[in-house]
């Protein structure tokens, strides 16, 4: 194709200006984008509210009755009470409960976080014979329930004369928390590059040292997911509690709470204000650490 000269021996602009149209199909793709970032905003929000109010519901009934009046129907709590809290956290022994379930889930995180810190370390550095065999075998541990394994425990609280103390609930708790704590430090590990150790092996850091300036500051939103997660189940658990401990003053919240519920009767404003005590604690803590809680189980669940 011959290009038109001008006067000045200069090539002709062209007709349209030099612009370009893009291609149809560029161009068709470019309105179906489009198309999918107009989606109404009711078609996301209606969902979520759904979800939402399918969540929250049940939260404000324990709080209508815990705040409300014995007796009254109303579905405001007006006007306000709080003697069902004083009655179930005097009365009812609520304190000690408390006090106990923040120590045993406190104990328990700590036990939890730094056995699975070892073995976590342990199956994302080395390569041994059984690795692959002890990794199905975690797995395999998260299938069997609590209930099948309260006899043998039993037995062998029993046979260290730990039967009726609270470091048997910790031992059984931390025990059913390791296979996934392990396998989640285990990936959140294999996410630090190993030449940063190597860095620290050349400038004179022993393994040790190198894990515990290098390593271990990059782990704190997996070490928070593991010990949230441990401290949260023991809170909530009721079975190691109700079997292992005998005396009242060692009980924790969630055996206090059975005990509200009568043979004939049950009391629903002191269950629900027992309730409130109990789960106000787990939502706080969750507030706080939802950013590192997020960010490490997501970091953690990498295929190894």
């Amino acid at each position: 194709m011959t290009a038109v000269m001008t006067e000045k021996g200069l090539p002709a602009a062209p007709a349209d200006g030099g612009r370009k149209s893009p291609p149809p199909r560029r161009r068709r793709r470019g309105r179906r984008e489009r198309a999918f970032d107009e989606v109404p905003r009711w078609q996301i929000y209606l969902p979520l509210g759904l979800y939402l109010l399918f969540t929250l519901v049940p939260f404000y009934w324990m709080l209508l009755f815990s705040l409300r009046p014995a007796g009254s129907t109303s579905l405001v709590p007006w006007p306000v009470t709080f003697d069902h809290f004083e009655k179930v956290w005097n009365e009812r022994s609520f304190s000690v409960f408390f006090q106990n379930s923040a120590l045993i889930g406190v104990f328990t995180l700590i036990c939890t976080t730094g056995v699975a810190l070892a073995g976590g370390y342990a199956l994302a550095r080395f390569d041994f014979r059984i690795k692959q065999g002890f990794m199905l075998a975690l797995l395999c541990s998260q299938f069997i329930p609590g209930a099948l394994m309260l006899v043998p425990l039993f037995q062998i609280f029993k046979n260290l004369s730990l039967i009726n103390s609270p470091l048997s609930v910790v031992i059984a708790e931390t025990v059913f928390q390791l296979p996934l704590s392990i396998i989640l430090i285990s990936g959140f590990i294999k996410n630090v590059p190993y030449s940063l150790e190597e860095a620290a092996w050349v400038d004179g850091c022993s393994r040790f040292q190198a894990f515990r300036i290098v390593v271990l500051p990059m782990l704190r939103p997996g070490l928070i997911a593991v010990g949230s997660f441990a401290f949260v189940h023991s809170w909530n658990h009721f079975l190691f509690a109700l079997m292992f401990l005998m005396d009242q003053d060692k009980q924790t919240i969630p055996v206090g709470l059975s005990t509200l519920i009568g043979a004939d009767s049950v009391d629903f404003g002191a269950l629900a204000a027992g309730g409130v005590i109990s789960a106000v604690p787990v939502v706080i803590v969750f507030a706080f650490i939802q950013k590192w809680l997020i960010t490490g189980f997501s970091a953690g669940a990498v295929k190894g």
